[in-house]
């Protein structure tokens, strides 16, 4: 089904600026939306409820399970992760442009069903600065940060099922390259043809 709206699906290794380029894009487009979702961990720093995710308890999380209430969900780093296929559809039939910030597993499931997804992959520069940025966010203790890097091995693996790979090197031209595809994911012909349905009409293009 095609959409007024499209939908931008962000993965990358945790420690990779994930979460700061969407923040940073978002700051400088309004019509960027983020799709929020529900997952069984704790808030993080400053994070709140409904804001970063929709923070439940696992029993609440195995009832949307049984309800299907998910467009997909997955384990990640031992915690729940899910993300309600009602909310992004009702915001791309209202015309909004939403970006969703999930693992890769999710990402690829995903595109299996909103084929007109765009997939972007984050990769940090390299494993000594990855190292760094986990150890500077002062988040999480040493196995945990150990457990991070074992992963982010099978994940960077799996950039070549993406659609776009930006290496945030510096921050800036990250940002740079991440509004870029959503600029041009918004020219292309099978989005302007929706999103300017009646200028084609006008124009007697179908």
């Amino acid at each position: 089904m095609d959409y007024p709206g499209n939908l931008f699906v962000v993965a990358a290794p945790s420690g990779a600026g994930k979460s700061s380029l969407v923040k940073a894009l978002m700051e400088i487009d309004a019509r960027i939306q983020p799709a929020v979702s529900h997952t069984t961990r704790a808030p993080r720093g400053q994070e709140k409820h409904g804001r970063e995710y929709f923070f439940i308890s696992p029993d609440e999380f195995d009832a949307m399970v049984l309800r299907n209430s998910f467009l997909e969900w997955a384990h990640v780093h031992g915690q729940r992760y899910g993300t309600s296929r009602q909310a992004i559809e009702e915001r791309m039939n209202h015309g909004a442009d939403v970006i969703l910030e999930i693992d890769f597993q999710g990402a690829i499931n995903i595109k299996r069903i909103f084929a007109n997804a765009v997939l972007i992959f984050i990769l940090p520069p390299s494993w000594e600065e990855l190292r760094s940025r986990l150890q500077r966010r002062g988040e999480d203790a040493a196995d945990i940060i150990e457990l991070r890097l074992k992963n982010a091995a099978n994940e960077m693996a799996q950039a070549r099922e993406f659609d776009f790979v930006i290496i945030n090197e510096l921050f800036e031209r990250a940002v740079f390259d991440l509004k870029t595809i959503v600029h041009a994911q918004r020219l292309k012909f099978s989005a302007q043809r929706i999103a300017r349905a009646e200028t084609f009409k006008a124009l007697h293009i179908v």
